[in-house]
């Protein structure tokens, strides 16, 4: 038995969970076990004694993620209750892993720092946030990044500076399996007035521009450099292009949609088929930017 190998916990560890309702998309099959420690503490205790062999994938608000339609094998780790507190300090702000990237600006903003505002318009977490340096209206993880705090699958806590990471576009440096668990993001003094107006600003332009309150997972391709991946997809005729229930958005044509009864194959056949139009039609390779996980049904 698989689950005898599994250590005890003191948060919550389940088997054979059902991931689709945990994520953007709603799509995907279950988690062999799904575990939510409950501190970092339990977490490190988890990982020195979970045996090598047994894999672990790390998920957040799984809001740029494609869990396939056979599910995760293994064990699913995601943070939640005790890896979510906010500390505001003078000139930056320490959040947990499983904190929401818009409550982190909110927070940031009521204490009139500036410099975090971009982080409202990026659905996700803090984790996730680091994890691919995330980045939205000029701004980026890696322009605020002081320093990240992870648990290697050797159960040892590390502070790691960001500049040890490589940061790049849309990626970091991250040991493997290592579980991003706090982060500390740098900020500046600033007018509130400014600082909300800005947030504003952001809000409108992405309910304006994206279909927010679609089953979608966020930018859909890596934005080739010099280029945008919406008009690449445009230009070779894929707004709107449907497969079953998957949509490619016709608001924000870097945005797949489900439109109701989608499957993960149909999500990640359509964004695929996208890329295919693209290439033949520019000789651009579009990247994935959303992560696809797991087994194939």
């Amino acid at each position: 038995m698989m689950a005898a190998i599994i250590p005890t916990v003191r948060g919550r560890l389940q088997e054979g969970v059902a991931l689709a309702p945990l994520t953007w998309f709603r799509v995907g099959g279950p988690a062999e076990f799904l575990l939510r420690p409950a501190d970092v503490d339990d977490l490190c205790a988890f990982m020195r004694e979970l045996p090598l062999e047994m894999p672990i994938t790390v998920i957040g608000a799984a809001s740029n993620l494609i869990v396939r339609d056979g599910g995760i094998n293994g064990v699913v780790i995601k943070l939640a209750r005790g890896f979510g507190d906010v500390v505001v300090e003078a000139d930056g702000v320490i959040a947990g892993a499983a904190a929401v990237d818009v409550t982190v600006s909110e927070y940031a903003a009521e204490a009139g720092l500036a410099g975090l505002e971009f982080l409202s318009g990026i659905p996700g977490t803090i984790g996730g946030a680091v994890a691919m340096n995330a980045g939205a209206y000029g701004g980026d993880i890696a322009g605020v990044l002081d320093w990240v705090e992870i648990v290697t699958r050797a159960g040892e806590l590390l502070r790691v500076p960001a500049v040890d990471l490589g940061l790049s576009y849309r990626h970091a440096n991250l040991p493997t399996d290592a579980v991003v668990v706090r982060a500390r993001l740098q900020a500046r003094a600033g007018e509130a007035a400014m600082i909300g107006a800005r947030m504003a600003e952001i809000k409108a332009k992405r309910e304006s521009t994206q279909p927010v309150r679609a089953r979608t997972g966020g930018s859909t391709f890596a934005n080739p450099d010099g280029q945008k991946a919406w008009e690449l997809i445009d230009a070779a005729g894929c707004r709107g292009l449907t497969m079953g229930q998957a949509q490619i958005s016709e608001l924000h044509c870097n945005f797949l949609l489900n439109l109701g009864d989608a499957t993960a194959a149909e999500l990640e056949a359509l964004g695929d088929e996208a890329r295919r139009r693209v290439a033949q039609q520019s000789g651009v390779e579009l990247r994935w930017e959303i992560k696809r996980i797991g087994v194939k049904a």
